[in-house]
């Protein structure tokens, strides 16, 4: 399919003090160029901290989103590698670059995976940033090994769900969850031992000596989690805004994250869709606390 020469995007007006959420129909489709590969975009993921990372008001489209899911529309003349045009995958793009929440998108070969012919476009648009900040912030930072503690906050979260599978099936840890109470069955379902509510005040006093600890919530949370841990421990936050390395030419490590959802090893998060038309809505429970879900905006088949 050629791209049209406009293009339906949610552009971020404004600053960090009030941001405001707009829907553009007319923007130029980008076309690619060198080695890039173009995307026609059918879903992408939301994440609601975004409007407080300064990329997006550096770049000229002010268009929002990394994680995206859809088909390869066109490839660029100098691209020679093993990705056709009409294949699904799925791309984390580059924090500098974004626009992801487009019609069309560009990224470079080394942002692409394909996606498992079993998750939907949803699904896997839901999966980029939050399987490789909870992959990288466990395994690469924290070391995380067999038989070691761990607790996780925001456990019921994008990010927290999937620290938990990770944890238990990838790492073989006991994992202790902080999450609210109506969360606590679920999460025992995907292996977590012992559940905490953060609004059960003193919480902190209950959890002694654990290896690692895991915080994707930050404030007052983050720092009743040091009466937790050992003193040898270690403490990995994800909290407050993005860190760079939750980012990256991940390509190869986002296509074993997908082969363990295609295989079903892990379960995908769950999701509620958008459509383009309602970006604004979506992006507003994108940034709610506690909702449980993955927030998308898809783009039409």
């Amino acid at each position: 399919m050629v791209p049209s020469q406009k293009m339906k995007a949610v552009q971020i007006l404004g600053n960090f003090s009030s941001p405001k959420v707009a829907t553009n129909y007319s923007i130029t489709s980008p076309t690619p160029k060198g080695a890039e590969i173009l995307i026609r975009v059918l879903a992408s993921g939301v994440t609601g901290d975004e409007v407080l990372w300064p990329e997006v008001y550096n770049t000229a489209s002010r268009i929002p989103g990394h994680d995206v899911s859809g088909v390869i529309a066109a490839l660029g003349p100098d691209y020679n590698g093993p990705l056709r045009i009409g294949q699904d995958v799925v791309a984390l793009l580059a924090p500098a670059r974004g626009e992801g929440q487009a019609e069309y998108t560009i990224c470079l070969a080394d942002e692409v995976a394909l996606k498992p012919s079993s998750m939907t476009h949803e699904e896997a648009a839901a999966l980029p940033i939050p399987v490789l900040t909870a992959w990288q912030a466990i395994m690469d930072h924290g070391k995380l090994a067999n038989g070691m503690t761990i607790l996780i906050t925001g456990a019921s979260g994008a990010v927290g769900t999937l620290a938990v599978q990770l944890s238990v099936k990838l790492a073989g840890a006991n994992v202790i969850a902080l999450a609210s109470s109506p969360h606590h069955s679920t999460l025992k379902h995907l292996g977590v031992y012992e559940v905490h509510d953060y609004n059960t005040p003193g919480w902190e006093g209950n959890i002694k000596d654990v290896d690692m600890v895991f915080d994707t919530v930050g404030g007052d949370i983050l720092t009743k989690t040091w009466e937790t841990v050992k003193s040898d421990g270690m403490i990995v936050t994800v909290g407050d805004p993005a860190p760079e390395w939750a980012f990256g030419k991940d390509s190869q490590q986002l296509s074993q994250a997908l082969e363990m959802v295609g295989e079903g090893f892990i379960k995908p998060q769950e999701v509620e869709a958008f459509p383009f038309g309602k970006a604004a809505l979506a992006w507003d429970y994108a940034r709610q606390r506690g909702r449980g879900r993955k927030i998308v905006v898809t783009f039409g088949g």
